[in-house]
């Protein structure tokens, strides 16, 4: 049975939702998932109060259910609370903030992204150096 336009647009909603990349304050939160590996509201609102972001519980709580729902996270009940999981590496989320970022500033063009990022004072000759190897690397070391 075919589906309605109504079930199209809620299927196509949670694929963009899902797709979406994370905000500043959801890549926060999920950096001290990545260096916990997993943790509790208590845990999240604890270790972003030592890093000078103290935010409330009911905050927090939020801001993971909209992750969970990006699927970013997993929650896992406990007696009390959830212990949350990341879903998501660092690595695959930075991935996704890039293309975002290329996508959205760059007209799709990377190499206009990397001629923008040359133009700044954020690549120094170390780094300049390391891309450099880089990019030998991904051709075959040619």
């Amino acid at each position: 049975m075919p589906l309605t336009g109504e079930e199209t647009g809620v299927a196509r909603k949670k694929k963009e939702k899902q797709d979406e990349t994370p905000t500043e304050l959801e890549l926060a939160i999920m950096q001290v998932l990545w260096e916990l590996g997993e943790g509790t509201v208590e845990d999240v609102r604890s270790a972003l109060q030592e890093k000078g972001r103290p935010l409330a519980p009911s905050s927090i709580r939020t801001m993971l259910a909209i992750l969970q729902e990006k699927r970013y996270v997993t929650r896992e009940p406990l007696k009390r609370g959830y212990l949350y999981r990341p879903l998501v590496s660092a690595e695959k989320a930075r991935k996704r903030i890039l293309r975002d970022i290329v996508q959205r500033a760059f007209a799709g063009s990377a190499a206009a992204l990397v001629s923008a990022l040359m133009g700044t004072d954020l690549v120094s000759e170390k780094e300049l150096a390391r891309i450099k190897a880089l990019i030998k690397e991904q051709e075959g070391g040619k």
